[in-house]
């Protein structure tokens, strides 16, 4: 078993529960991080057999422009991506940062974590 990381994915987006957030949109940052078994592919230096970051890159990027009131859903739709799509991975956890929220005062970021893990057939 080992683990990949994307790091610090930034991303625009227009999440929010209040309408101005929908319009005007926000910074926001996504760390994924994922564990699965890497034996096959640190032999066979095959992208197909391990996890190609640049998918799941893209997995973020789609999910997050996809407008969403809570946080919590967009988060959980990355997640069910990840784990639908990467038949490899065993767990997942991605966290969704969103910087300088509207909510009256000094606040650097506020985020939601979601893990996921495979279920044992």
């Amino acid at each position: 078993m080992g683990t990949i990381r994307v790091k610090n994915i930034e991303v625009y987006a227009n999440h929010g529960c209040m309408e101005e957030e929908g319009r005007i949109g926000s910074d926001y940052v996504v760390n994924v991080k994922l564990k699965t078994d890497l034996n096959k592919s640190v032999i066979s230096d095959d992208l197909k057999d391990t996890v190609d970051y640049v998918a799941v890159y893209t997995i973020v990027k789609e999910e997050m422009s996809i407008r969403a009131k809570l946080l919590e859903v967009v988060v959980q739709r990355i997640v069910n991506r990840i784990m639908k799509e990467h038949e490899t991975v065993e767990k997942v956890s991605v966290n969704v940062a969103k910087k300088n929220p509207p909510i009256g005062g000094e606040v650097e970021e506020v985020s939601v974590e979601i893990k996921g893990k495979r279920k044992k057939a």
